[in-house]
């Protein structure tokens, strides 16, 4: 692919600097039509068809040849824990409660916020790299995840990983926490980072603490983020506690409303699929960690489907998938539904598609995830110079069960341009740094 830049830019590198006026031409969209994309400097969409660029391309600043490539909206991870890139591998094939109790927490205990930083540049650069735009993450030194996101480009919703198991204390400085998260991500003014509140789960708070997370959610009008029904244990556990089960006592805490966005689902009931429905909360589903961790049950995308539950996608962290590649969650998701329910009509591709694109930017609670007038500009383009985008009989099948993460040229969020033709600014530097973080982590373990 190549591009072309008004005589005003002096350089190749200012293509990445900041958001221009930007005319893309002659790319392929799902429909199978060939289009232009015209986007202002605002980073807006404001025109897609087919003699687009007869009207624009004397205003544009940058024009990319969009030849051989295939558009779609850039991807959304509705769940993520992006720091966890450092912990990629580091335990695998292990049961969940053991693989958490005995190897991600007491080493997560020696976390600075420099391995935050670098892990969640890593992440970054590895979710730009395979087409995603946006993320949902959860984890701790959040100040430092929010330094690396904003210097990424990419659009985030950010919450510090609230876990307490009853300790009034710890739940002070947990709110803390989220407190001076909030205040430091409204002080970036940067439209592309969130704050969120983020109580782990119902079985790390307790009712009487999340019933405090769900009166900030609604106090500040943003985002609640958790981990709902992800296990049976967690689930009986709950019942056992508390004579309901984790989304009911969700709800009871006022943690259950259009600004929540929970993890995995894999054992809620039809009736707790109504619950979600009728409240307006959001799914993140994660088939990828789901299947690696045997949680024994994929969650059921059939009532969730039929009680109007919105679902987006979600990697979960790196030790738990171990990457970050949305076009192999799309993928995962479809056929796990299929097997899982005996069902070949279940989650068709235009379904996985729209997870991972519309329905997470709902979930995120941000116009977008549609290439359309009026939009962002976040926009992924594929190559087809690969076997596997052969021949494109129906583009979306293509996108869903063949392409790979690797197969994405360029990648815009808001206009902004931040991979083309396979080129990332300073990945090289991001890749030695973390490296080198991960390294001292594990150092400061060991000790």
């Amino acid at each position: 692919m190549k591009y072309s830049t008004h005589p005003r830019l002096s350089n190749d590198s200012e293509l990445f600097g900041r958001t221009r006026s930007t005319l893309i031409f002659n790319t392929l969209l799902t429909d199978k039509s060939r289009a232009d994309i015209w986007y202002d400097e605002t980073g807006t969409i404001r025109e897609i068809g087919p003699d687009v660029r007869q009207k624009y391309q004397g205003e544009a600043d940058i024009i990319i040849d969009g030849s051989g490539t295939l558009a779609i909206p850039g991807l959304v991870n509705t769940h993520t824990h992006a720091a966890m890139t450092l912990l990629r591998g580091y335990a695998d094939d292990m049961h969940l409660q053991q693989w958490l109790s005995e190897k991600i927490w007491p080493l997560e205990a020696h976390l600075k916020g420099e391995h935050v930083y670098w892990g969640t540049k890593l992440a970054c650069l590895e979710m730009i790299r395979s087409g995603t735009i946006a993320l949902n993450d959860m984890y701790f030194f959040m100040k430092d995840a929010a330094r690396a996101i904003n210097e990424s480009g990419i659009r985030a919703v950010l919450s510090h990983g609230i876990i307490t198991f009853g300790d009034e204390e710890k739940f002070d400085a947990e709110m803390k926490a989220t407190e001076e998260l909030v205040s430091h991500i409204r002080s970036l003014n940067n439209p592309l980072i969130c704050p969120a509140i983020g109580p782990h789960a119902p079985y790390t708070v307790p009712l009487k603490h999340l019933e405090i997370c769900g009166e900030y959610s609604r106090n500040e009008d943003i985002i609640l983020h958790t981990h709902l029904a992800e296990t049976k244990q967690e689930v009986d556990d709950c019942q056992n506690t508390y004579g309901v089960t984790p989304a009911a006592l969700l709800d009871k805490a006022g943690c259950l409303t259009h600004r929540t966005v929970a993890a995995h689902g894999c054992w809620l009931s039809e009736d707790d699929c109504s619950l979600l429905g009728e409240r307006g909360a959001h799914i993140a589903h994660n088939p990828v960690s789901n299947m690696k961790l045997a949680t024994g049950r994929a969650m059921p995308y059939h009532w969730l489907s039929e009680k109007k539950v919105n679902v987006g996608l979600g990697t979960d962290g790196c030790s738990s998938n171990n990457n970050l590649d949305m076009f192999e969650e799309m993928k995962t998701a479809a056929i796990c539904q299929k097997f899982c329910r005996n069902n070949d009509t279940l989650l068709p591709a235009q379904e996985a598609l729209s997870m991972a694109t519309l329905c997470g930017a709902k979930a995120l609670s941000y116009a977008g995830g549609e290439l359309k007038s009026g939009l962002p500009a976040d926009i992924c383009l594929i190559s087809l110079d690969y076997p596997g985008m052969i021949p494109m009989h129906n583009p979306v099948s293509n996108v869903v069960y063949s392409a790979l993460g690797g197969e994405v040229d360029t990648v815009i969020c808001n206009g902004k341009i931040l991979m083309h033709n396979k080129f990332i600014p300073h990945e090289k530097e991001i890749m030695d740094g973390a490296l080198s973080s991960a390294d001292d982590l594990l150092n400061l373990a060991s000790t």
